[in-house]
């Protein structure tokens, strides 16, 4: 009994959460559940097992603001930036990864998420890791998310990594090889050599398929070989 209880105490995981950049940054779907499926007790669960895990900020791309009053009883800072269907993303992306990339800076463990994990959060995703200079090249950060998240992104996905040389801030200005990156660009699955750190063996992507963050502290991020044209870390 004592130890049925203490795992309750530690809470239950959300459903589908994933690192992205190892202990400092992942997504899941809504904590509670998604749509119908939302439930209070499994919330409120999902909540105190993030507090436990050290998760200091939840960001909410959710069109509604739904569950920020779960954050504000469980006292667990939250910001919402809404990133409805209808949203232009270079009105919203741009404030999104700003944010991410200050708060990581400044140590800050975060949880993103919207409804569930979608072709749309996905894009999101990869979109950060292109936009911050941690992947250099769209493509390559489409293949790495997908290889996170087990399955192929979608057009509603890959047209927003596909805006990210367009946004404020974007460590690249412009597409890889000068090529316009659209939808047809991204569109086939990248194999994707996992890359290494550099002056190790040590691959980026060990069995968790999280982005190691001693690897990308060293800004050591290479398409497959080690090199010098490493691209500048974006923490």
């Amino acid at each position: 009994m004592t130890s049925m209880r203490g795992k309750w105490a530690a809470g239950i995981k959300p459903r589908f959460f994933t690192w992205v950049i190892k202990d400092k940054l992942a997504v899941c779907e809504r904590p509670g559940g998604y749509a119908r499926n939302h439930r209070k007790v499994r919330r409120r669960e999902e909540i105190l097992w993030l507090k436990c895990q050290g998760f200091t900020r939840v960001l909410s791309l959710l069109a509604s603001p739904h569950n920020l009053h779960a954050y504000d009883e469980e006292h667990l800072p939250w910001t919402h930036v809404p990133l409805s269907v209808n949203a232009d993303p270079l009105a919203v992306l741009p404030e999104v990864y700003d944010s991410l990339r200050t708060w990581l800076r400044d140590g800050e463990r975060v949880l993103v998420h919207q409804e569930e994990i979608s072709d749309r959060l996905m894009g999101v995703v990869a979109g950060y890791l292109f936009w911050s200079g941690l992947i250099g090249a769209g493509a390559q950060a489409v293949a790495i998310v997908e290889r996170l998240f087990g399955r192929q992104m979608g057009p509603a996905g890959r047209e927003l990594v596909a805006l990210v040389p367009s946004m404020p801030g974007a460590a690249t200005s412009a597409p890889e090889g000068g090529a316009v990156v659209g939808p047809a660009t991204l569109g086939a699955p990248v194999a994707l050599v996992a890359p290494v750190a550099l002056g190790t063996d040590e691959p980026l992507l060990p069995e968790t398929g999280a982005l190691e963050t001693g690897a990308l502290e060293t800004g050591a991020l290479e398409t497959g070989v080690l090199g010098t044209g490493d691209a500048e870390a974006g923490l």
